[in-house]
């Protein structure tokens, strides 16, 4: 007989629970609290609004079906205001419900059905995500990266660009940070995912090309002709060499 995980986090997150569902509320809330988090419920897009403005959440996790404004909007609005992690819930199998979300700022998409183990995994990942703030060993002396026009400062997470700031969300910083930090060097889309995210188990290695996108809108100035971030064909991604002097 397996024996429960009964860790209790060090700081209990709250996190906001969007589904219009009864028994999804039920089945997903009951180990959550268990596990010393404390969960907020919403039934549907505007209540989720209204809960997120009345205090602050370590995350969200939201349902894309949902009655009175749907999940995708819901994200779109969040993510305006907010750098809050987001996991997306979906029934639906398509590609295209995936990658919308997360073109509108989801962090990680959850397909249903799902095993609560699957379920814990993603938001102890996303939970430990947002509290790091020295990602990949970053130290706090740690030198900026500097090539041509682009300017990464590790210790401080930001990026300018010709001289002003692009605003990256936490994965698209650290899929940015990770390959400068090795130029010329080719990772793969697994590679990425297990950097990020802990490891690649039940994500598609295609979440990484649509933050590779959303970093090349950024930072580009032609994202269809990068100078920066490459693609290597059937491999996955490499930042640019150096620049000889």
């Amino acid at each position: 007989m397996a024996v429960a995980d009964t860790t209790v986090p060090e700081r209990g997150a709250r996190i906001l629970l969007v589904d219009d569902e009864q028994s999804i509320q039920t089945l997903l809330s009951y180990p959550l609290r268990r596990e010393g988090y404390d969960v907020v419920q919403a039934t549907d897009g505007r209540q989720a609004l209204e809960r997120f403005d009345e205090q602050r959440f370590d995350l969200v996790v939201l349902d894309l079906m949902l009655p009175r404004m749907d999940g995708l909007e819901v994200c779109r609005r969040l993510r305006s205001r907010s750098s809050v992690p987001i996991i997306m819930l979906t029934a639906k199998s398509e590609e295209i419900d995936k990658v919308v979300g997360l073109e509108l700022g989801a962090d990680d998409y959850i397909t249903k059905p799902f095993s609560l183990r699957e379920f814990s995994s993603r938001i102890k990942a996303a939970l430990r995500r947002s509290e790091m703030t020295r990602p990949d060993g970053a130290e706090p002396d740690e030198a900026p990266l500097e090539v041509r026009d682009l300017r990464i400062d590790l210790a401080k997470r930001t990026v300018r660009v010709r001289g002003d700031e692009a605003h990256l969300t936490y994965v698209e910083f650290e899929i940015l940070a990770a390959l400068a930090r090795a130029p010329g060097r080719v990772f793969t889309r697994d590679m990425l995912l297990s950097r990020i995210w802990g490891d690649s188990a039940y994500r598609d290695p295609r979440t990484i090309d649509v933050h590779i996108r959303h970093v090349r809108e950024k930072v580009e100035r032609d994202p269809k002709d990068p100078e920066y971030l490459f693609t290597v064909r059937g491999v996955g991604y490499r930042f640019r060499d150096t620049d000889p002097e």
